[in-house]
């Protein structure tokens, strides 16, 4: 079969001349001959994307089962079934499957980002085959086609313009750049970036403006959309860190109980000389004492719980191992435009009569005013400043107006801020029209950069606005208002205040003026070519979200270091970057990051924190830098341009009101409102639920040590086993359900944001927690087993002897859950005793499930158990009391003599 290829694998076609072009492609404007073009699409292929192979779910659901735990509880259903106990074997075997079905409803659904991409494409085009316009399925479509695009069309293939009329192209989810791109047909240079080829139009990119002919020099797979699909396809998803902790947990505990049990088994037979079935329960019993088998579902809930605050706070979790990955973030890589900024351009500069005011307000908001040298500065004071609003107010397409509490624009956006200006300085912009209504126009071009507009008076005077490009507006201006009066222009001052005002990373338009007859009522190119009077400049910019500020100096406090990877231009980047306090000024470039080797790029991202003109793999491998240094990233994005480095990442970001399809498809978390803040607000939340995680996991485990060391000293002793292995499961499922389930809901603690963040490569379990884990567990066997070898010396049956043990058990874990709310701090107060509701509710659930466990008799038929008397009872509470006693002591003396264990972790 022959390879796809096209001659855009060889050609930089964005460097070549349009009559090169054509000579590649053997090609002409009639366009191909429909035998030609047959003959193509056999050989390049149709113009789609391949798909990527999915994953079912039956074999989703199969994956739920490779867990080395998983595999130890199934040889222990093996073992029970060979030796006849099916009730044991039966429970063993429900509760493994109980926990494959919660993580392949917590898995969802299958990855659809490249699903997502294909539905980006458009499915018709406008061709031109052997001289007439045919429409046609755009999947037919070759290199050498021509194609007619205009305004609102979907780019069909990556084209090389031809011929280009005021053609602007909105190309934000592949470059980033916030404004539609003007496009003209003149070749740039070999290296130029992806946002500054201007002759190129980019299959899936919307055309906002304009007309042009195109040629189709990329179809498929090698568009600029289907490359970054294939790198969507090869780069793997990255575990998070609590994942790989549970990996490493599961491999360790599973060496522990296989090594445990053996010897265990060993001891039996030779010393003991126990018979082999008694010997394969215990071990049985043993396995299934050690797993925590509600551990699984413990930390689904509370992952579940952590997803629905998110969501409270504008943060969508896709993923829900994403949700305790925010909590390890050490790295912010986020997005410029919208996510960091307002995304709506705001005029914060005026330099007009040798003054230069600023701004006040964000966005298309009409509230603010006029400052000069600090000092606030009425319009009405300033006639001159009125004049220049009024020009730029009427040399103007565009209108605002406000829905709800937003204010939104309706035309072009540099045009939305010169009104939202004009509103500010008490004007009315429809007042305005019918007080000088416009005669005629000359639209905006590339090719001459500027707007004019021509107005008549009710007192018959005549008037020619233009605003444009700074450059190409001066050269067209001999004069200048000061003061009132034309005077001669001083083009050094203004090229000096353009250069001070552009270098804040401010976009700058010209406003000028020409006074023609009354009599005139058409304009055309050479009325304004020389002869106007410059009013004045307006630099605008998207300015940074004030709530923005604020997350970037609260994450910095965390210990969260921010980078802001932009595709727009490098000054605007670090304009808005020293607007945050992100970084120190310093900026590269994706023609740097080009350069540089993979050492060189992963020493460059520790000192710098701003990249600009970046294209999917410029952001790809800082992401992947970024994680071979240690760091958890999280990565905003909202563009298909982002998917990639969006996977890579241990947290991807998507945009919920400006992302793509395919950046929401492809992350773990979509932020609803766009904002930064609630990234900030979702890692707060995350370091919680990796808080409540913890105390889950230092109160199921001492109970699962605690029975494991029973039937240990059961065996050593030559004693019956105080417990079977249904009991032991009845015990670790119903505790976990029940009063494990409330330590999820114990809200962040305050001081949370003020820690560093806790280490990728730290183990789940630290040296306080395997001591408090051991310290507790031989509480609990001490009591129990002591409470077992006491009702057998008074000649109890063994089924009263293990009911009691039981429900030791039982108790002692609920004095525990009040020791594990504050794992360093005393709870011996009102808040620590009473302030988390659920566990006194939990408490009364489980006794009261304890009651049908000892007394209903079908739970007695299942689970071996018998009646117990009020005495008994009263010794059960009076042992298990102990724990909660022993426990305060230890934590009394651990913030005594080890302080800094209690470092990071704050009383609520």
């Amino acid at each position: 079969m022959m390879k796809k290829k096209t001659p855009s694998e060889n050609h930089p076609w964005h460097a070549l001349p349009p009559d090169v072009v054509c000579e590649a492609l053997v090609s002409t404007e009639q366009g191909l001959s429909p035998q030609e073009a047959k003959r193509r699409l056999t050989q390049y292929g149709l113009n789609k994307l391949t798909p990527a192979a999915g994953r079912g779910p039956f074999k989703r659901f199969l994956s739920q089962f490779h867990n080395v735990l998983v595999y130890v509880l199934l040889a222990a259903a093996g073992v029970t079934a060979a030796i006849g106990h099916w009730v044991d074997s039966g429970v063993i075997v429900g509760v493994v499957l109980i926990n494959a079905l919660i993580g392949f409803i917590q898995e969802g659904k299958a990855e659809k980002a490249l699903d997502a991409i294909r539905n980006m494409l458009t499915h018709q085009a406008m061709v031109w085959r052997e001289g007439k316009n045919v429409p046609m399925p755009a999947e037919q479509l070759v290199p050498g086609d021509i194609v007619m695009l205009e305004s609102g069309d979907k780019v069909p293939a990556d084209l090389r313009l031809l011929q280009v009329k005021n053609l602007r192209a909105d190309e934000s989810m592949l470059t980033g750049e916030s404004l539609p791109v003007e496009k003209n047909t003149a070749a740039v240079g070999t290296n130029a970036a992806l946002g500054d080829r201007f002759c190129l139009a980019y299959s899936g990119t919307l055309i906002t403006y304009g007309t042009a002919l195109g040629m189709v020099v990329s179809t498929g797979d090698l568009t600029e959309i289907g490359r970054i699909s294939a790198m969507l396809r090869t780069v793997p998803s990255v575990a998070t860190p609590l994942l790989r902790q549970i990996a490493r947990f599961s491999q360790w505990l599973s060496f522990a109980i296989v090594m445990l049990a053996s010897a265990t088994f060993a001891y039996g037979w030779a010393i003991q000389h126990s018979s082999l079935t008694e010997l394969f329960m215990s071990a049985v019993g043993l396995a299934v004492a050690a797993i925590p088998e509600g551990l699984p579902a413990v930390m689904t809930i509370t992952l579940a719980i952590g997803v629905q605050r998110m969501a409270k706070r504008n943060a969508i979790i896709r993923r829900l191992p994403a949700v305790e990955t925010l909590g390890s973030v050490t790295v912010i890589c986020s997005d410029k435009t919208g996510t960091l900024t307002c995304n709506e351009m705001t005029a914060k500069s005026v330099f007009v009569n040798n003054k230069l005011f600023t701004v006040e307000g964000v966005g298309y908001n009409p509230h603010g005013g006029f400052k000069l040298a600090d000092e606030t500065a009425p319009v009405e004071d300033h006639p001159y400043l009125h004049e220049l609003l009024r020009a730029a107010a009427l040399c103007n397409n565009a209108r605002v107006e406000q829905k709800h509490t937003n204010w939104i624009v309706h035309g072009d956006p540099t045009e939305g801020a010169l009104i939202t200006l004009a509103y500010k300085a008490g004007m009315d912009p429809d007042f305005l029209n019918q007080e000088m209504p416009r005669t005629d126009v000359i639209p905006f071009e590339s090719e001459h950069r500027y707007m004019a507009t021509l107005h008549h008076d009710h007192s018959s005077h005549a008037f020619i606005f233009i605003k444009g490009a700074p450059e190409r507006v001066l050269g067209m201006c001999n004069l200048q208002r000061i003061d009132g009066e034309d005077v001669p222009i001083h083009a050094a001052q203004w090229h000096q205040m353009m250069d001070e005002i552009a270098g804040g990373g401010q976009r700058l338009l010209a406003i000028a003026y020409k006074t023609v007859p009354s009599t005139q009522k058409q304009i055309n190119v050479a009325d304004v070519e020389t002869g106007l009077t410059l009013l004045g400049i307006v630099g605008m910019i998207d300015p940074p979200r004030p709530e923005a500020v604020k997350a970037v100096l609260k994450c910095l406090n965390a210990g969260i270091n921010v980078k802001m990877i932009t595709g727009d231009h490098a000054a605007t980047a670090v304009a808005i970057a020293a607007q945050l306090n992100i970084g120190d000024g310093s900026v590269l470039s994706g023609e740097d990051l080009d350069r540089m080797t993979d050492n060189e790029l992963t020493a460059a991202i520790r000192d710098v924190d701003v990249f600009a003109r970046t294209s999917p793999e410029n952001k790809l491998r800082l992401v992947t830098a970024l994680q071979a240094d240690g760091h958890v990233v999280a990565m905003t994005g909202d563009g298909v341009n982002d998917a990639p480095a969006l996977k890579r990442a241990d947290v991807g970001v998507a945009m919920g009101q400006k992302g793509t399809e395919v950046a929401k498809e492809t992350s773990e978390m979509v932020l609803a409102d766009d904002n930064f803040a609630s990234i900030a607000h979702a890692v707060e939340e995350g370091r919680g639920i990796y808080d409540n995680l913890l105390k889950s996991i230092i109160f199921i485990l001492p109970t699962g040590g605690g029975e494991a060391l029973m039937i240990v000293a059961a065996i050593v002793m030559g004693e019956i086993l105080p417990i079977t292995p249904v009991q032991i499961l009845w015990v670790n499922m119903i505790t976990a359900v029940t009063l494990s389930l409330t330590l999820a809901f114990e809200p962040p603690e305050r001081n949370i944001m003020n820690r560093m963040p806790r280490k990728p490569d730290k183990p789940l379990l630290s040296m306080f927690m395997i001591w408090r884990i051991v310290f507790v567990s031989l509480i609990m066997v001490t009591g129990t087993f002591s409470l077992f070898l006491w009702e057998r010396s008074l000649g109890a049956p063994i089924e009263q002897a293990r009911t009691v043990t039981v429900n030791t058990l039982v108790m002692f874990e609920i004095f525990y859950v009040f020791n594990s709310r504050y794992l360093h701090h005393s709870v011996l107060n009102l808040h620590g005793l009473f302030g988390n509701r659920l566990v006194w509710l939990a408490v009364l659930l489980l006794i009261a499930f304890q009651i049908v466990f000892t007394y209903w008799p079908p739970m007695q038929a299942l689970f071996g158990t018998v009646d117990i008397d009020a005495h008994t009872w009263q010794m059960i509470v009076a042992v298990a009391l102990t724990v909660f006693i022993l426990v305060e002591i230890e934590k009394f003396f651990i913030r005594l003599f080890l302080p800094k264990a209690v470092a990071g972790n704050s009383k609520k």
